[in-house]
C-alpha cells in the first residue's frame, strides 16, 4: 500500500473520502485547487481564498487560536497543519481526538512539488497534483529564463512594535533569493527575529514592507523612510511572497516583475485577513488580531 510521509515523518494512507479541516490559509487554497473543496469541512478565518468557495466553509478561529470545541464537533478525519502557521500546543490538543494530523513545512519554492504530491496523494487527487507540478515546473523555468538580476540586499519587514523580519531559513527568504534578493540579517538564531530598525536598515539596498501578517500600508512607508533616511522603501504583496501551495505559481511570476521594477507589480494588500522542535509561534499575540480575515 502506498503511503505518504509528512513533515513530521508520519505516514498517511490514501483517504479519498476524508473530512478535512485546514488550519493553513495557503493550503486551504491548494486543497480547493486540487478539487477537494467539498471535503474541507472547516478552516481558519484567515483562509480567505478562493473567496467564493470558502464562504461556505465554517470558520474555526485563527491559525494560532483555534476553537477546538467547534473543530471537534465537525468530526474531521484529517487536519492539515503547518509548523510556522500553527502551534505545537494546538497540534498536541488535536492529536487527542483527530485520527490524522497532516503536518507541512515547505521551505522554498521547489518544496511545492512535494507539497502538491503529499496532499494530492493523501486525499486521492494525485492526477491533479501532477498537473500542478507540471505548471510549477513551467513557471520555474520561465522565471529562470528571465535571469536572477544583480544581487540586492533587502530587509523584509513582517511586523511593527516590535519590528520583525525573516531569517534566510524561511520560505520567504529562499523565494526572494531565486531573484538574487538576499534578506538581511545573514545569520539569525531564530527564523523571525526582532530587530533594531535603524541599525538593520542602514546596510541594505531596499526595505520591503509586507502586506501580511502585519498590514503595512502607504503611511508606514513614510515612517520607515524617516527612520532609515536614504534607503528605498516599497510595499510588497505578502501573499505572493509567503503563500506556498498553488499561490506559488502566481507568486513567482509576481516576484519576477517586482524585482525588475515593472509598474504593474505593486502590493495588493489582502482584505483585513528549528527542525528538532519545529512548532513555533514567533509573532506577538496581537498578530492574530491584525491578519486579514479574522472572524
Amino acid at each position: 500500500m502506498t503511503t505518504f510521509i509528512d513533515a513530521m515523518g508520519t505516514s498517511h494512507a490514501c483517504a479519498p473520502d476524508a473530512r478535512i479541516v485546514c488550519l493553513v490559509p495557503s493550503l486551504t487554497e491548494l486543497l480547493c485547487e486540487l478539487g477537494l473543496a467539498r471535503q474541507v469541512v472547516g478552516r481558519t478565518g484567515f483562509c480567505i481564498h478562493p473567496r467564493d468557495t470558502v464562504r461556505g466553509i465554517p470558520k474555526l478561529g485563527g491559525t494560532k487560536d483555534v476553537d477546538l470545541d467547534r473543530l471537534r464537533a465537525l468530526a474531521p478525519t484529517h487536519v492539515v497543519l503547518n509548523v510556522d502557521e500553527n502551534t505545537r500546543e494546538t497540534a498536541d490538543a488535536l492529536a487527542s481526538f483527530v485520527p490524522s494530523l497532516v503536518v507541512t513545512h515547505p521551505q522554498g519554492p521547489e518544496d511545492n512539488f512535494a507539497l502538491y504530491r503529499l496532499l494530492g496523494g493523501i486525499f486521492g487527487r494525485a492526477e491533479a497534483a501532477e498537473r500542478l507540478c507540471a505548471r510549477l515546473a513551467e513557471v520555474l523555468a520561465e522565471v529562470a529564463i528571465g535571469g536572477r538580476g544583480p544581487v540586492r540586499r533587502v530587509l523584509y519587514l513582517i511586523w511593527r512594535e516590535p519590528w520583525m523580519t525573516v531569517s534566510r531559513d524561511t520560505y520567504i527568504s529562499r523565494t526572494l533569493a531565486r531573484f538574487n534578493w538576499l534578506t538581511e540579517p545573514v545569520n539569525s538564531a531564530v527564523r523571525y527575529p526582532a530587530i533594531d530598525l535603524a541599525e538593520a536598515g542602514a546596510g541594505v539596498d531596499e526595505i520591503l514592507l509586507s502586506s501580511e501578517p502585519y498590514p503595512f500600508r502607504a503611511n508606514h512607508v513614510d515612517e520607515i523612510k524617516r527612520a532609515c533616511p536614504g534607503v528605498p522603501v516599497r510595499l510588497i504583496d505578502g501573499e505572493m511572497t509567503s503563500w506556498y501551495g498553488s499561490r506559488a505559481l502566481a507568486g513567482l511570476r509576481y516576484l519576477a516583475r517586482f524585482t525588475r521594477g515593472e509598474p504593474d507589480a505593486v502590493a495588493v494588500p489582502a482584505a483585513p485577513d528549528t527542525i528538532a522542535d519545529p512548532w513555533m509561534s514567533a509573532l506577538p499575540p496581537s498578530a492574530e488580531r491584525h491578519r486579514p480575515g479574522v472572524p
